[in-house]
């Protein structure tokens, strides 16, 4: 016991705040990059696995290096806000909760030598006993208190039903700039100590954090459904589709790429400049919902063969006083932070980020962030639409009374426009 806790101390001291305020998916050490959280066999899907189930959760990442380092990895069960529960290890896990991380390639015939990294999670050693939000830590064999990069999963026990729809015909306008969610929960098959006071529902839209809503109550239960419409924070701006590029080749320009240069030791690829498209007509477009996909075009295995190479962004617009722009999608890992930051250059009024990145196909957005928050906000550059398919992740969990951590009871998946 004594070993265990204090292995929770040093969770909790690890990686600066990183249990204060810091639970959200990153990297901190610059020779990490490619963070990639997926549910085995389905790329494109929220990371939720349900309890029980054959599902597995894989997280890759590649460290620029020409040598295997000795990484190891642990976990820390969350609750819904992802605040760490409190929980000790062998209260969710069954086995250890220290990892090796076994599985790791060279990179083939690139000009940037990388090692390529894959945890698969339950395994023979680490299996999840009980449900709910996880965090899963990465850090040097030999350095255990600092935190290389993180990643966040859920696991669902799948006993309530959700069922909903995101609608365009919203109670501050019809077929506007915004979309409104309406959904119910039947919790028939678990018993809730009271439906009004105990369930907990977490919205994400399209996988960002910055704008998540948290529902504490119900509008209306009727017998063992809770109903949750026309409430205003079940409104959200519609936004639009997502900006689309590829760098599957260092020979040829991809999509929306306009130039590939070689300057030592990088391939440099410029996009095309890019406009505000708030006052633009919407153009639908299928996109990944801000995701991501590595590939080489010439390689039938990119996670090896893929190059690492500096993207160029550029949006031509004037200054925008009283925001700062970012660029969302899972290839800044949803964090506004420096690296995400564009940087505006008055030579040629123009925002400006560059980003060292894994070749493949990438969405991306850009968000205003009024100065002194961390809420993005989508109209000012992308506008907001109402055709926009989005992807509205619906998460319900449930503190039993007495209980010591949030249970995931069910997770659904809506799509607006569809």
């Amino acid at each position: 016991m004594k070993s265990r806790v204090l292995l929770f101390l040093a969770c909790l001291l690890a990686g600066g705040n990183l249990f204060a305020d810091d639970t959200q998916n990153g990297i901190f050490d610059p020779d990490f990059h490619t963070l990639e959280i997926r549910v085995e066999g389905y790329d494109m899907q929220p990371p939720v696995v349900t309890l029980g189930s054959n599902d597995r959760i894989v997280i890759s990442f590649d460290e620029l290096t020409d040598e295997r380092s000795y990484l190891r990895y642990s976990l820390v069960h969350c609750d819904a806000m992802w605040r760490p529960s409190g929980l000790v290890e062998s209260e969710f896990l069954e086995g250890f909760n220290q990892g090796e991380v076994e599985e790791y390639e060279y990179s083939d015939a690139t000009t940037v030598n990388y090692i390529h990294y894959r945890i698969v999670i339950p395994n023979e050693q680490m299996r999840f006993t009980v449900s709910g939000n996880y965090l899963l830590r990465v850090y040097r064999e030999n350095d255990p208190d600092r935190t290389l990069l993180q990643a966040r999963f859920s696991v669902n026990e799948n006993v309530v039903k959700i069922a909903g729809e995101a609608t365009s015909r919203t109670d501050v306008d019809y077929n506007g700039s915004h979309q409104q969610l309406n959904f119910a929960v039947d919790v028939d098959r678990e018993p809730i100590h009271n439906i009004y006071t105990d369930l907990k529902v977490v919205i994400t839209q399209n996988g960002r954090d910055d704008n998540r809503q948290v529902l504490t109550a119900p509008q209306r239960v009727s017998g063992t459904s809770a109903y949750y419409e026309h409430l205003r924070s079940l409104i959200y701006p519609a936004g639009n589709e997502y900006r689309r590029f590829e760098t599957v080749s260092v020979n040829y320009p991809g999509m929306n790429v306009a130039e590939i240069v070689y300057a030592d030791p990088y391939y440099h690829m410029r996009l095309y400049d890019d406009v505000p498209r708030a006052d633009s007509r919407f153009v639908y477009d299928m996109t990944q919902h801000g995701r991501f996909k590595i590939r080489e075009y010439n390689s039938d295995y990119s996670d090896v063969a893929a190059d690492y190479v500096v993207v160029h962004f550029k949006l031509d617009a004037p200054l925008m006083a009283g925001y700062d722009i970012f660029i969302d999608g899972d290839l800044t890992n949803r964090r506004f932070n420096p690296e995400s930051r564009m940087h505006y250059d008055y030579t040629d009024n123009s925002y400006k980020a560059s980003m060292l990145l894994k070749q493949g196909a990438y969405n991306y957005q850009y968000l205003a962030v009024p100065s002194g928050t961390m809420r993005g906000v989508s109209g000012v550059v992308e506008g907001d639409f109402y055709p926009t398919v989005n992807e509205y992740l619906i998460q319900v969990y449930y503190r039993e009374p007495g209980g010591r951590y949030d249970r995931l009871l069910g997770t659904t998946v809506l799509f607006s426009g569809k």
